[in-house]
């Protein structure tokens, strides 16, 4: 309720226990994008978080989401969702059905990036997929999109209270040592990655 009120909304979000980011890691995200005014949002699976970081385009006049989901039936949802709240030019809802892809000798289901032609990202905010799919599920998160993000780029990983998230990051941060990572024990955790 805090947040719908901050950003304005005039009507209540539509959150569900289990498949919605906790209300703390969405003020997070969104009190980061009206401070920071990012460009180019980019986000793995939709949702509530699909409607508080298009708010937040909307209220700075600038910005646009690009929202990958796996599931073609959350695509249609998160659709429905920003049509009925009038968010729908700021952010484009992408199917990216997971695909095999090879990362340092394994093999994981991840977002097909095949017609994702998007880089320059300024926020990247990692909530899927979901961790059930496979051990480390997000990892190929920043091998993927590493080369594409801003040079002030902000990560959010949420769920990094998790062992799986909190091991991801550990390998993220051998690889790309130039990142600092800030861990926020909020409900579900979460690291905040950025360069230097």
């Amino acid at each position: 309720m805090a947040l719908e009120k901050t950003l304005g909304f005039d009507r209540h979000l539509p959150v569900t226990k289990d498949w919605s980011a906790a209300a703390d890691f969405l003020k997070m995200i969104a009190d980061y994008s009206v401070a920071n005014r990012p460009e180019t949002i980019v986000e793995c699976s939709s949702g509530t978080s699909s409607l508080v970081l298009s708010r937040c385009c909307q209220l700075n006049k600038c910005g646009h989401v690009y929202s990958l989901e796996n599931g073609e039936q959350f695509v249609g949802q998160t659709q429905h969702q920003l049509d009925d709240f009038l968010l729908s030019d700021y952010c484009d809802v992408i199917h990216a059905p997971l695909h095999a892809v090879r990362l340092a000798d394994e093999t994981f289901e991840w977002y097909e990036l095949k017609d994702f032609a998007i880089d320059k990202i300024d926020l990247l905010v990692i909530d899927g997929p979901p961790g059930f799919i496979q051990k480390h599920s997000r990892y190929p998160a920043l091998p993927l999109l590493y080369d594409r993000l801003a040079d002030r780029c902000a990560v959010f990983l949420d769920d990094a209270a998790r062992d799986d998230e909190q091991e991801v990051v550990r390998l993220w941060l051998q690889m790309y040592p130039e990142l600092q990572a800030e861990y926020i024990d909020n409900e579900r955790g979460c690291f905040i990655l950025r360069r230097g």
